[in-house]
């Protein structure tokens, strides 16, 4: 039996549950629903909840712990000679019987200890979803006993109901919490082990960005230069020209379909504008690679200009195409949203609407445009696809757009592609340049509340 068929079951049972908890409710209060202390759905509820929740709780406990448990009854039950191998021997061995048990190999072509081992490895399997449900629907079929036993006129469905959803939310964001502090130390750890090898200076402040470090004693060519400013160089040069295409065309479109575009205009505009946030990026990597990209270079020819084939400025343009609807739909929604009163106010002073727009609407929703502008820059940050396919991967210390330059996140996707050791300074740089993004995110975030704040009250 497959795990959707178990929470399908389930779900069921707490359907069945639910109607016998509102009937319930209705038997007891004699057909006065008003002499109860919450509502008939609400003890339907109660009983699904005792229904549900402890046997979702024992499932999502056995669907972490069987495997582990199985696997080492299995092992157990192996010839001494193989329970004495190494880890690393032992997980092999682990890895064969799984992949036996799941079809990937063919039979013969293994021992008869590993078959034998493969056959009680499913007779442990059958077992343990046979045991699962049985316990599944023993605590279904009991939670909803005991909560139809404890269901009477003055019993408060309602508050427990509402107790349990208010733990469920708090939960969900110390889960949101505690996976945003994992990720953050697990990079910070990751980082740490980088600057015990390469000094921090070096990393922050040098100029030339060589990561390929010697795998075998005596390498040539393979020192490594981890000085990333060529790559804070790339990133910020290509988000900048992203952004003066985005911001202008978005925030324009946006005062557009906002205050200028008839209904009809609006209902057809902003489904299409929006159309663009839905294309994969690898979509615009090849519209920037096939097609700006040249268009550039034969401008530039025709100019007298040298135009890489991979430049900052084909793929800037792209991804800031890609990030209007970003910055568009943010501002449109926060922009419609301003009270019309305001608008009738300086109307009524003798404002035009373009006035009306720039000293009043604009003002009042600046909080909403920042917040849109500051998600398009971490969106543009954040690109790796475009960069590839239309920027390159060398990291040139330039600033001039015309030139093929590399990003951060690029080279984070490049350091952790290969056969490298997983602990030296070419795979643990990924990490710190990772660290260095989320610091920088982080400020970014801080100075755009900063600024936000500060006009509000003035504004107010």
């Amino acid at each position: 039996m497959h795990t959707f068929t178990f929470v399908l079951i389930l779900l069921m049972l707490m359907v069945a549950s639910f109607f016998f908890g509102r009937r319930r409710a209705v038997t007891v209060s004699k057909g006065d629903v008003r002499s109860l202390n919450s509502l008939p759905g609400y003890y339907g509820y109660y009983t699904a909840l005792w229904c549900g929740i402890p046997a979702l709780l024992i499932f999502t406990f056995w669907q972490f712990s069987e495997s582990a448990v199985i696997t080492n009854l299995v092992i157990a039950g192996l010839p001494e000679e193989v329970t004495l191998l190494s880890k690393q021997q032992l997980n092999l061995v682990i890895n064969e019987i799984r992949n036996l048990v799941s079809d990937n190999i063919v039979a013969s072509t293994i021992s008869p200890e590993i078959a034998a081992a493969a056959e009680r490895y499913r007779e442990m399997q059958a077992i343990s979803k046979m045991a699962l449900f049985a316990v599944m629907m023993a605590l279904g079929v009991g939670g909803a006993t005991y909560a139809l036993s404890r269901i009477h006129q003055q019993h408060k469905a309602r508050n427990k109901v509402e107790n349990t959803i208010l733990i469920f939310l708090i939960a969900c964001s110390t889960i949101a919490i505690f996976t945003t502090l994992g990720i953050v130390l697990s990079v910070l750890f990751e980082a740490i082990l980088f600057f015990q090898a390469v000094p921090v200076t070096d990393f922050l402040f040098g100029l030339e960005w060589s990561p390929q470090t010697a795998i075998r004693p005596g390498q040539v060519g393979a020192s490594g230069a981890f000085g990333a400013v060529p790559l804070f160089t790339g990133t910020m040069l290509v988000s900048a020209i992203a952004m003066v295409v985005a911001v202008p065309i978005g925030l324009m479109s946006a005062i557009y379909l906002a205050e200028y575009a008839s209904p009809g205009m609006r209902a057809l505009s902003k489904p299409m504008l929006e159309v663009l946030a839905g294309i994969p990026t690898v979509v615009y990597g090849f519209f920037a690679a096939l097609t700006v990209a040249p268009f550039f270079r034969g401008w530039g020819e025709s100019l007298g200009l040298a135009i890489s084939s991979e430049s900052a400025l084909a793929a800037g343009v792209v991804m800031g195409i890609m990030i209007i609807p970003f910055v568009s739909s943010l501002s449109d929604d926060v922009i419609y949203a301003v009270p019309q009163s305001l608008r009738d106010g300086a109307y009524s002073l003798g404002a035009t609407q373009s006035e009306t727009i720039r000293k009043v609407v604009i003002p009042a929703a600046l909080p909403g445009i920042v917040a849109g502008i500051l998600l398009a820059v971490s969106r543009a940050i954040g690109e790796t696809m475009i960069v590839v396919m239309a920027a390159g991967l060398a990291a040139n210390l330039t600033a001039n757009p015309l030139e093929s330059v590399t990003t951060v996140t690029v080279q984070i996707v490049t350091l952790l592609v290969g056969d490298q050791e997983f602990d030296s300074p070419k795979t643990l740089a990924a990490f710190a340049l990772g660290l260095v993004l989320f610091v920088v995110t982080l400020v970014l975030n801080v100075i755009a509340l900063y600024v936000v704040r500060k006009y509000r009250e003035q504004y107010e």
